[in-house]
């Protein structure tokens, strides 16, 4: 088929997400890919810099993943996880084993599903603890946590929220760890935390007797890419053991690998009570995200007493052939040195992107793990954000040079303005150097303008 013809269906039938009805520009059709890079349908290559949407940790083009699916799907293509199958079993225990301790785990088949899950087990645990009047949950302004109607009421980005509210009741936000725009006016010399002792000031505010639980990713990755200072997320959970409040830690991006560990909260030492996983889980290969909870938590629901079991049910979650191909992306990125390597391959993106600070439009960098956000500003002094028009030339002008960048779209308006680096874990040194001599290109034809 050509593609003016697939363009014209897709124009048809198709509805892109994410995307803004132009009458002019048409989404690029995609058609193939192998390792770090994409194909579109003239034949052009494109080294993926966002991994997909920030996921395929692994790579493109695996056969093994493929081969573990298709060994699955030839064995037990389906059954639901009301009874339990093995690679649900065997992807359970290595996930308690990844996280270092013993959890029970519910799958499911997206982000936006593993947190809607969290809520619902947090809500009822407290009930079932005699405190059914802890509903509340805690996030941040820029995070984003899906966009179902309870993740997307977590979710802290205006943008997003425009025509779909009233969301789900029961949702509050702090101001986010933004070093860069502290919320608190603190700089690195007289900063006491503030954004971690704000959770306390707003559970007392609320009443401890209110409040279920603190949602948060290590990083705010699709906000920003927003990196708290260090003792941040210890802080949190001080405060959350300190008044019976549960953290959730939303690892949908940071985990497998992407965080120089296998999960992001580890870089920081602490213990979550429930952990969200997605993306990363099957490197995007198939849908599949899952539910973590501390088995302390899952003591609560251990009783035949009429009501007290999770009345939560996902026809697709934890399918055989999505399970079976995590378990193998987990045993590659462990085989194949993934993990320490991508903290080696962000400590060379760290050094390479510092180059682009010589531009006045560059406000601030934030790296976590193999990890990027460059934050674009009009000029330092002022910090105003670059306009949206200037971040969708800057993006535009990259994918011309075969380079795909992201940026924090739709989130809070006026301040969509940090370009995002999200490579693949398997990408060598001479890609990402590449990478920052794109946009070192671009950025200086931003500033001849």
């Amino acid at each position: 088929m050509s593609k003016v013809v697939m363009q014209d269906a897709a124009e048809k039938h198709l509805w892109n997400h994410m995307a803004p009805y132009s009458e002019h520009s048409k989404p690029m059709i995609v058609s193939g890919a192998k390792g770090s890079w994409i194909t579109d349908y003239d034949g052009n290559r494109y080294f993926d810099g966002m991994s997909g949407l920030w996921c395929v940790n692994i790579g493109y083009g695996r056969e093994e993943l493929v081969e573990a699916a298709a060994e699955q799907l030839r064995q037990l293509s389906y059954y639901p996880l009301t009874q339990s199958h093995e690679p649900g079993i065997k992807l359970s225990q290595k996930l308690s084993e990844w996280l270092g301790g013993e959890y029970k785990t519910f799958f499911s088949n997206s982000g936006s599903e593993a947190n809607e899950t969290a809520f619902k087990i947090a809500r009822q645990y407290h009930a079932q603890q005699g405190r059914p009047q802890r509903q509340k949950f805690i996030s941040r302004y820029r995070a984003y946590h899906g966009s179902t109607a309870a993740a997307l009421a977590a979710t802290g980005q205006q943008e997003r929220k425009i025509k779909y509210e009233p969301l789900s009741p029961g949702f509050l936000h702090a101001p986010p760890p933004y070093c860069f725009r502290c919320p608190f006016g603190k700089t690195a010399k007289t900063c006491s935390l503030e954004c971690a002792s704000v959770f306390e000031e707003m559970i007392r505010y609320e009443g401890a007797e209110t409040v279920a639980g603190i949602i948060m990713e290590p990083v705010i990755t699709g906000g920003g890419v927003i990196v708290p200072p260090a003792g941040y997320l210890k802080k949190v959970r001080e405060i959350c053991d300190k008044y019976d409040v549960l953290l959730i830690i939303d690892e949908v991006i940071c985990a497998f690998g992407r965080s120089g560990a296998r999960f992001g909260h580890q870089v920081y030492g602490v213990t979550a009570d429930i952990v969200t996983m997605a993306k990363g889980i099957t490197s995007g290969y198939l849908p599949l995200s899952a539910t973590a909870v501390r088995r302390e938590i899952y003591q609560a629901f251990q009783s035949e007493a009429a009501g007290m079991h999770l009345r939560h049910v996902n026809t697709f979650g934890g399918n055989p052939a999505s399970c079976a191909l995590a378990l193998k992306n987990m045993e590659l990125l462990e085989r194949e040195g993934l993990i320490d390597g991508a903290d080696l391959l962000g400590e060379f993106l760290s050094e390479q992107v510092e180059r682009l600070r010589r531009f006045p439009i560059v406000g601030d960098i934030r790296r976590f793990g193999f990890l990027c956000g460059i934050e674009l500003v009009k000029d330092l002094e002022s910090k105003t954000p670059l306009s949206l028009e200037d971040m969708n030339r800057i993006v535009a002008a990259c994918r011309s040079r075969g380079l795909i960048v992201g940026k924090n779209g739709d989130t809070v308006a006026g301040f969509n303005n940090i370009l995002a680096l999200c490579p693949p874990l398997i990408s060598t040194t001479a890609e990402i150097e590449m990478a920052i001599n794109v946009l070192e290109d671009v950025l200086d034809m931003v500033a001849q303008k």
